[in-house]
């Protein structure tokens, strides 16, 4: 696991605020973090477009936010031993695990964690956070969003996040349609409990239960579209008045097709290796979860 580009980052961050000037700025955040930084932090920028005017923007706009966070940034060196546990019993789990490297980087707060290829990508800014983060100068719709987030304590649920983002290096790319996108993200955060027990503890798994008529509905009429916007990657501002209710549809769908499994290691093998890319072949697999019957 690395964790070294947080380090460079904040030798980056205290040298860009020891100088008025912007073109002097961006030449520091480039040659003392970005062109430092491990194949992982340059693949997380590649991921959510990351680019050196945005990091000097950030620094300069959000001072409050980045003297909160600091200091739990250093909650990323406890994370190894975890990790590793957190590894071992997947790979009982299913035996055809694949290596990945595991990244912690701090980016400009539009990723938790995300992967590229067999990298998992985590976003330091936002995963090891808590409710303590001053949020006051981010502006909407982002300050609402991540305050809701950060008080959630995520670094607490960073075992279960990082192996979400692991369970993604093992699967191939999802198509997208939404039922395609939904089970690909579902099976991630079903098999991320398996192994370590816990799941988010987020809005969407209290709204969930409460609604399951009305948002399996809702996922069958716009199951074959390719618009995610009720569903996955937003704000509360959607149909349900709840963040990313396609994690919850999509893990009630893998739960279900777990449960009527007599095999389970084999049925845990089938989720992960799914076709996602095909639709057919994901529909198939949502009809014998039983989640639409």
């Amino acid at each position: 696991m690395q964790t070294g580009d947080i380090d460079r980052f904040w030798t980056a961050f205290d040298a860009i605020n020891a100088t008025p000037d912007r073109t002097r700025k961006l030449a520091l955040i480039q040659q003392l973090y970005i062109d430092r930084g491990t194949p992982g932090l340059h693949a997380l920028m590649t991921a959510r477009r990351y680019t050196a005017e945005q990091y000097v923007d950030a620094i300069a706009g959000y001072p409050k936010f980045w003297a909160s966070i600091r200091p739990l940034t250093n909650r990323a060196h406890d994370m190894a031993a975890p990790l590793a546990a957190n590894l071992a019993k997947f790979r009982k789990l299913y035996p055809e695990l694949r290596p990945a490297s595991v990244t912690y980087a701090v980016g400009v707060l539009r990723t938790g964690g995300t992967t590229m290829d067999n990298q998992v990508l985590i976003g330091a800014e936002i995963a090891l956070a808590d409710e303590t983060v001053d949020v006051s100068e981010l502006p909407e719709p982002m300050r609402t969003r991540l305050g809701a987030f950060f008080a959630t304590r995520p670094y607490l649920n960073n075992g279960q996040n990082n192996l979400h983002e692991y369970v993604h290096t093992q699967q191939r790319v999802s198509g997208d349609t939404l039922a395609q996108r939904i089970a690909y993200e579902g099976v991630a955060e079903f098999v991320a409990e398996l192994v370590t027990g816990t799941k988010p503890p987020l809005e969407l798994y209290r709204y969930g239960p409460a609604h399951r008529n009305i948002v399996r509905d809702r996922f069958r009429a716009e199951m074959d579209g390719t618009d995610w916007g009720n569903w996955l990657y937003n704000s509360a501002g959607n149909a349900f008045g709840v963040s990313d209710m396609g994690y919850f549809t999509g893990y009630e769908i893998a739960r279900g097709y777990y449960a009527r499994a007599t095999d389970k290691r084999r049925a845990v093998k089938e989720m992960i290796e799914l076709r996602y890319d095909d639709p057919a072949a994901v529909k198939a697999y949502i009809a014998r979860s039983g989640y639409l019957a």
